[in-house]
């Protein structure tokens, strides 16, 4: 049996939604045992009361407004950092919060660990595409400037990822440009287009086919797309912002007559699923690869169900020994 660290203190819900979502993925999963950190009000009566979860209780919490490495630094006994030392002691084999994304980055690489190796934490994280593909792209804010080889580590976590979760043998790699052309791009992204050619040139597991332009994150024909975490965080938000866009547009046109609401009434339930996708909910939210264990971050305005998904993601990584094929792709 696995157990998985889940932070009921993260995120801009309230902690019920946490527990519930807790609660639905003990129920889905009858080998999962969970260690809930948080605050003891919450925690010791879930745990009572579900046999396969745990309490650790903390005193702190990190919130989404404070600076990561500081909050880290002066919170020892926030959920976030608690969560990550726990997984280091071998309490639990992964970790699962839905709070600050620069928090959980710090305490994890720094709690957990790096597998040998790896130069820097790539957030990675699972995009919808046409006729059911799906492609994990990387990384999406963790590291705003990144050297060659480390685009090259991007492709091989994300390919390892792939493989896990999505089943591809040797997956397809293009490198986020403003042109397929291999000549396009800027000089930093020239670089990183020659070390991957180079490096993944006898590489089994996955295989680099070029550039792709921002049209192919969701066109279906990639199964991982890597750049720097800045050039991938602006894409992700750039899609969001577009999603919450033609929400927002579709919601004021069915103000202008009956039949439109009528429509949108009918269209309502697939809405939501396309907003589910594009949120990474489904899949369990962003995942932190090359750290020594699963480590999965949810979206802040999160859901118990997106809960639930993240804690039986995180079990299914920990399950398919994620962290030992990253890092025996990186040896």
């Amino acid at each position: 049996m696995i157990t998985v660290c889940v932070d009921a203190m993260g995120g801009d819900e309230k902690p019920e939604i946490v527990l519930e979502g807790i609660a639905a993925a003990l129920k889905r999963d009858q080998d999962l045992t969970v260690l809930v950190a948080g605050s003891k009000e919450y925690v010791v009566p879930f745990c009572e009361t579900h046999e396969r979860a745990r309490a650790l209780i903390t005193t702190q919490e990190i919130g989404m407004d404070e600076h990561p490495a500081e909050a880290v630094r002066a919170k020892k006994d926030s959920s976030i950092v608690r969560g990550c030392a726990a997984v280091k002691s071998g309490d639990a084999d992964g970790f699962f919060s839905a709070g600050s994304t620069g928090a959980i980055l710090t305490a994890a690489t720094l709690g957990i660990g790096r597998i040998r190796g790896i130069k820097r934490p790539a957030v990675g994280a699972i995009l919808p595409g046409k006729d059911g593909h799906q492609t994990v792209l990387l990384d999406m804010g963790a590291n705003a400037d990144i050297r060659p080889e480390m685009i090259v580590q991007f492709a091989r976590m994300g390919a390892a990822y792939a493989h896990i979760t999505l089943g591809t043998t040797n997956a397809c790699v293009g490198l986020l440009s403003n042109g397929e052309e291999d000549t396009k791009g800027s000089e930093l992204v020239l670089a990183y287009h020659a070390a991957l050619r180079e490096g993944l040139a006898q590489d089994n597991s996955c295989s680099f086919v070029g550039n792709c332009e921002g049209t192919d994150i969701l066109n279906g024909s990639l199964d991982v797309i890597v750049c720097d975490g800045f050039t991938g965080n602006v894409a992700l938000k750039s899609l969001e912002g577009t999603a919450k866009y033609l929400m927002h547009a579709i919601k004021q046109a069915t103000k202008q007559s009956f039949m439109a609401k009528l429509g949108a009434l009918l269209l309502v339930s697939a809405l939501r699923r396309v907003a589910g996708t594009l949120s990474g909910d489904e899949n369990g939210g962003a995942i932190l690869l090359g750290l020594k264990a699963p480590v999965l971050i949810g979206h802040g305005a999160t859901s118990s169900e997106a809960v639930m998904n993240g804690t039986l993601a995180t079990a299914r990584c920990i399950r398919a020994d994620l962290c030992n094929k990253i890092a025996e792709d990186v040896a």
